[in-house]
């Protein structure tokens, strides 16, 4: 039997995404109709297409207006008290005050939910705040995850020195290889009882690694388990984890690709169901660390092209990938995209492209990796990745410095990598030369 029929056993028949309207969200006949013919429509289509919202003056704007107020007049005391108790006002507005709904925002939230066929998002300050508003929101003392790696530094950073402190147990996943056990042994991990959570990051950060969402998701399943994933570094143009494998929450640092301009910082929480998305919305709410209405413009109006961004940095990565790849100073290239990836076919199978992202082993080490980075003419130095720049950087001495070298080279054992996202292919192959 096919691995993915195996997995399909324990998947549930709802995995579809719920496609109602986000909290405090009226909606129209109209809209409705649109939003009908969006669900089918092309990718590109549906990522240009403004988010809806329901208030006066919004709807008829062309591009996303900024609605810079944080707070709202409201009809009469009934009406604010119904917004306070998270109702809905037929023929009212559904917004109270912005830390819970902003139009700006909100609008920008439902493109994502478009493109990740999701029940609804909501918008971080950053994509810590999104990750820690997951984890906050899903664990409490005494519980225990289990977490795939690789994954980002600060993210490394929040489950081993932060969760222990509120009580919360990690157990650390390294098995990115074809096993055919791989549900049975997962499995014994969980603890009845206490395991609420199992998360993961695809691609993950540096290495490029790629986790296998249908069994996770099919592992969330079995266990009554919540199963997140970090998809930052595919984007929703490159994988749906939601609407193809059944996942639960998708996480992504909007900074990156979605923002796609290096000028802003956001992150997003989208929920396969109306529960989680309450439950976000109660943390999100409390701990306040929401998107404010310009960078959510800036976010709306840089994902209306991440079509065609994302077209060229997967078109431009895979072409550096190969170069690099017979290239006589470098002894190894981490990219999805190359045949000899560990994952390449379970990557080919769950994305649609590989990414922008390229990470690489110079060969003499870190020293040697330091002096090519510091030696570069025309690409940038720089962290964070998914704007139009061509950047590079070296994760074990910058991004993934705060992780000891010992729990670095569980997950992989070259610390002289680079890590570098490619926008201009033409500018690395003169540089590297």
């Amino acid at each position: 039997m096919h691995r993915i029929d195996i997995i399909r056993e324990h998947l549930r028949s709802d995995v579809e995404p719920n496609n109602k309207s986000t909290l405090m969200n009226n909606t129209s006949s109209k809209h409705s109709q649109k939003e009908q013919i969006l669900k089918n429509a092309h990718f590109s289509t549906r990522a240009v297409s403004k988010g809806y919202v329901h208030s006066s003056g919004f709807e008829s704007a062309l591009p996303t207006p900024i609605v810079a107020s944080s707070t709202f007049e409201l009809d009469d005391v009934n009406h604010g008290a119904e917004l306070s108790a998270k109702r809905q006002v037929e023929g009212k507005s559904p917004f109270l005050y912005s830390r819970w709904s902003n139009p700006t925002s909100q609008s920008a939230a439902s493109q994502i939910t478009r493109l990740e066929e999701g029940f609804g998002t909501h918008l971080c300050s950053s994509g810590m705040a999104a990750i820690s508003t997951v984890l906050f929101g899903l664990l409490s003392k005494g519980d225990h995850i289990i977490v795939f790696t690789p994954v980002y530094g600060g993210t490394h950073e929040i489950l081993s020195a932060e969760l222990p402190r509120y009580g919360i147990d990690v157990t650390w996943v390294n098995d990115h290889h074809n096993n055919p056990n791989a549900m049975e042994e997962y499995s014994k991990l969980v603890i009845k009882g206490r395991t609420k959570v199992i998360y993961s990051e695809s691609p993950g950060n540096p290495t490029l690694s790629i986790t296998d969402l249908l069994l996770v998701s099919a592992l969330g399943i079995k266990h009554d388990l919540v199963s997140v994933v970090d998809s930052t570094f595919a984007s929703p143009y490159n994988q749906t984890p939601i609407a193809t494998c059944g996942m639960d929450v998708v996480i992504h640092s909007c900074s990156k690709y979605m923002g796609g301009h290096s000028d802003l910082i956001a992150g997003s929480i989208t929920s396969r169901t109306e529960d989680l998305h309450l439950k976000f919305f109660q943390q999100l709410k409390l701990f306040g660390g929401v998107l404010g209405p310009f960078d959510s413009f800036l976010l709306a109006r840089g994902i209306k092209t991440l079509d065609v961004r994302m077209e060229r940095h997967n078109r431009n990565a895979q072409l550096v990938a190969e170069f690099l790849n017979s290239h006589e100073k470098i002894d190894k290239v981490f990219y999805p995209g190359l045949k000899q990836h560990p994952q390449h076919e379970l990557a080919t199978e769950q994305m649609k492209g590989y990414g922008g992202m390229v990470s690489f082993e110079v060969r003499g080490g870190v020293e040697a990796g330091i002096k090519l980075v510091e030696n570069l003419k025309l690409i940038v130095l720089a962290v964070s990745l998914g704007g139009v720049e061509t950047l590079v950087e070296q994760p074990s001495t910058m991004t993934h410095g705060m992780v000891s070298k010992v729990e670095r080279e569980k997950f992989n054992p070259f610390i002289g990598w680079l890590r570098t996202l490619f926008r201009h292919y033409s500018r690395f192959e003169k540089c590297i030369r």
